[in-house]
């Protein structure tokens, strides 16, 4: 399987899918009423970038829903912050309108936002298949931060149907996510 191909294969279909915006929507809905009944109160996420699905209007209702409880539950939203040397990421605090700045790869980052763990994690999947795996853009980024995070978060990966991989092989470095949703709804575990 040349992945690289494969990433590039996947990522063009993503951007030239005719219905993307409908299917949006359909994962905001599916990520929402997924959400309702977790505990977790600090949650990371992604930047979206080449047409993956943004997490983040759906997480910014999740933080509103929040402060209307009886007892208002503080939550938090992270985004990536890449550690260079380390190949790691961090997670910095978010809220709509925070200070942002772009990290090497012109993705925007928090901007002096404070260091937050998260304990549930959104993961973006160029592609993904059998046993939760996912397919990434090849950097490692997350499998090593998974790798080193204790205690792990569950991590979900998000991602469009067009990206399931039926004979897709994890590689020994691999590290299996918790659950997967796409816009037809939860699609790992089943």
């Amino acid at each position: 399987m040349d992945k690289t191909a494969l990433r590039r294969a996947l990522v063009e279909q993503r951007l030239n899918l005719p219905d993307r915006l409908q299917r949006a929507d359909a994962l905001q809905q599916i990520m929402r009423i997924w959400l309702i009944h977790r505990p977790d109160t600090v949650i990371g996420a992604y930047w979206p970038i080449k047409g993956e699905f943004d997490p983040l209007p759906a997480l910014h209702r999740w933080k509103e829903d929040g402060e209307l409880l009886d007892e208002p539950l503080r939550r938090r939203i992270g985004l990536p912050v890449i550690n260079k040397q380390h190949k790691t990421l961090t997670f910095h605090a978010w809220y709509p309108g925070c200070p942002m700045e772009e990290d090497a790869y012109g993705i925007p980052k928090p901007k002096d936002t404070e260091l937050i763990v998260p304990t549930l994690l959104f993961v973006p999947c160029v592609g993904y298949g059998p046993g939760g795996y996912r397919l990434g853009y090849g950097g490692g980024f997350y499998d090593r931060t998974l790798a080193t995070l204790q205690p792990r978060p569950f991590t979900v990966g998000l991602g469009y149907t067009h990206g399931y991989l039926d004979e897709f092989l994890p590689e020994p470095h691999d590290l299996p996510l918790d659950a997967i949703l796409n816009d037809n709804g939860v699609v790992w575990p089943v």
